[in-house]
């Protein structure tokens, strides 16, 4: 499987830092990222033990048109992206694909694959909802960043990676993580 991880400008840096620790424990996927220069900016403000290169993925800058998810010919299954702002989500919701993130969504969209959005702004402006909604029509997921409580964690790294883990269910991997009813 081939997924390539955009990060844009919002917070939550933290979503896009426990997405990458679990993914790259899964043998055989081939994962790549792309980075805004707010997220840049966003990462070095909330994390210290965030370093994208440190993963050992190919990290494509804004303007690379050449990285291969940029093509629905290359064939890449998924592109999240954790965490999503307001103003990414209503670019992709208005067709718009001047950077390669946007590109690859639009690519995504295009090819029938998965785009899922990390959604992590509040709160939500009747636009917001909009373009959720037009994303959603056309196939793409938004998978709001909120935590979910019922599986007792008390530290903040697991609660927040309760919805990591859900982005991974999303993408169709199987993964170990608390299941209601268990």
């Amino acid at each position: 499987m081939k997924i390539a991880i955009g990060i844009s400008g919002s917070s939550g840096s933290i979503y896009a830092k426990l997405l990458m620790d679990k993914l790259i424990t899964f043998p055989g996927l081939q994962l790549a990222m792309v980075i805004s220069e707010n997220a840049r900016k966003n990462i070095v403000n909330e994390l210290t033990d965030f370093i994208p290169e440190s993963y050992g993925v190919k990290i494509y800058t804004s303007k690379d048109f050449n990285a291969p998810f940029a093509s629905g010919s290359a064939q890449w299954d998924a592109l999240v992206v954790c965490p999503c702002s307001a103003g990414f989500m209503c670019k992709v919701s208005s067709g718009l694909a001047d950077d390669l993130m946007s590109r690859s969504a639009q690519v995504m969209l295009k090819e029938r694959k998965k785009l899922i959005l990390v959604f992590r702004e509040t709160p939500l402006s009747l636009i917001h909802i909009d373009a959720m909604r037009t994303i959603t029509l056309a196939g793409g997921i938004i998978c709001p960043a909120i935590p979910s409580f019922y599986s007792g964690d008390k530290d903040l790294y697991s609660i927040l990676s309760t919805v990591t883990n859900r982005v991974i269910d999303l993408l169709g991997i199987k993964n170990e993580s608390f299941r209601w009813g268990n």
